[in-house]
């Protein structure tokens, strides 16, 4: 990531950015939730660790696709927590080349199905500076998108990640908040990963450290932040995903990779429990068999323990709302969702506008006209003729 020519964009972001109420410092009593958590390392609801519930966020970007599925079906289809109810995971997805049919898949499985931009495009400037039209169309228009092709609820929907984890300011958030997204699961934190910070709200002035600028400071309020804690290398570098962790164990080596995944994690659940994210690619698990090994190791490790939970990502902003103990926490009933049915429609060849190309799309609605893309989601027909006809 070329960092030097991102903080060149950041004086430039600033400028074109919409202006801001600038957020004062977090006031603890007028910030209560359900509504508003200043941001800090405390654990929601003031419960000491030992009874607080460890979360694991595991997480896949980009889009999906025949060959990823593969690696999502053997890695979590069937996983239970120790309280039986299904385990989750997450899944930011982007439009280019994604197979709706397995969004639906996904879904119906009970994972979430979160937003990670319509074209995902270069160079990373792109998102440091984007305006409010252009990330409405990035991530409102996919949800609309996402929604209408995979045939799931819209308001299923609710978590963004922007693509190379490149923050846009306020502009994101404002996106966000306007269109009724509830939470950003970009902003890396290297500062506050012992302990770790907690989700919070964007009303009041964040803690957090500014990775990747420009980072918000703007207060707006009904946004969620969800840090992105950095894992440890073995060199005690900070690396935001495992697949970005520079020193590592070889990568044929299953038990280093079980030791390295474990340490990790221990030092949220042995620190303030705040959740641990596993956030990877699939390409790095599928070409490194070992590194795959270990993680489902792992992941079976903690489906069995009984203050662990595998979630979603919007399940830890719902907790973090109304938090409760983990006794509580197992013997609430398990998320539950309404399968969607997939009328299943095979589009070839079906034109793009935005670069003269055909894709062949798998739908679970009626085919587009042209290739959904920013500016028009649904793949309409072009608007021709006369702009006064139009």
């Amino acid at each position: 990531m070329k960092w030097s020519v991102v903080l060149l964009f950041v004086c430039v972001a600033a400028a074109v950015a919409d202006e801001s109420v600038l957020a004062e410092d977090c006031d603890e009593e007028l910030c209560k939730l359900p509504d508003c958590r200043c941001s800090s390392t405390n654990i929601p609801g003031g419960l000491a660790p030992r009874d607080t519930p460890q979360f694991v966020t595991v997480t896949f970007d980009d889009g999906v696709n025949n060959q990823n599925i593969l690696t999502y079906r053997e890695v979590l289809y069937g996983r239970k927590n120790s309280n039986n109810c299904p385990a989750g995971a997450t899944f930011y997805v982007s439009h280019e080349y994604t197979n709706y049919q397995f969004v639906n898949e996904l879904y119906n499985q009970g994972y979430e199905i979160a937003l990670h931009s319509i074209s995902h495009q270069t160079p990373q400037t792109y998102w440091a500076t984007a305006s409010y039209d252009a990330l409405k169309e990035e991530f409102a228009d996919q949800r609309v998108l996402t929604a209408h092709f995979a045939n799931i609820p819209m308001d299923a929907i609710k978590g963004v990640r922007l693509p190379f984890l490149q923050m846009s300011g306020d502009t994101s958030f404002k996106v966000m908040s306007d269109f009724g997204l509830v939470y950003d699961c970009s902003w890396i934190t290297n500062n506050y990963s012992d302990p770790a910070l907690w989700p919070y709200t964007l009303k009041y002035k964040s803690i957090q450290d500014c990775v990747v600028p420009p980072c918000p400071t703007g207060s707006i309020p009904n946004t969620w932040v969800q840090p992105m804690v950095s894992w440890t290398d073995l060199n005690n570098t900070k690396c935001a995903m495992a697949d970005t962790c520079y020193y590592i164990p070889e990568l044929d080596d299953e038990a280093g990779w079980f030791q390295f995944i474990l340490s990790n994690f221990e030092r949220h659940y042995f620190g303030n429990r705040a959740p641990f994210g596993y956030y990877v690619h699939e390409w790095y698990l599928s070409t490194n068999p070992a590194v795959k090994a270990a993680f489902m190791r792992f992941l079976d490790v903690i489906n069995n323990l009984s203050d662990v939970f595998m979630v979603n990502s919007a399940e830890v902003i719902d907790w973090v709302k109304d938090p409760v103990p983990i006794n509580q926490y197992r013997e609430k009933a398990c998320k539950s969702w309404i399968p969607s049915f997939c009328p299943a429609s095979s589009c070839g060849n079906v034109p793009a506008t935005h670069n003269q190309n055909s894709y062949w799309m798998q739908v679970c609605n009626v085919c587009p006209v042209v290739y959904p893309w920013l500016g028009n989601p649904l793949g309409l027909e072009p608007a021709t003729g006369p702009p006064e006809l139009q």
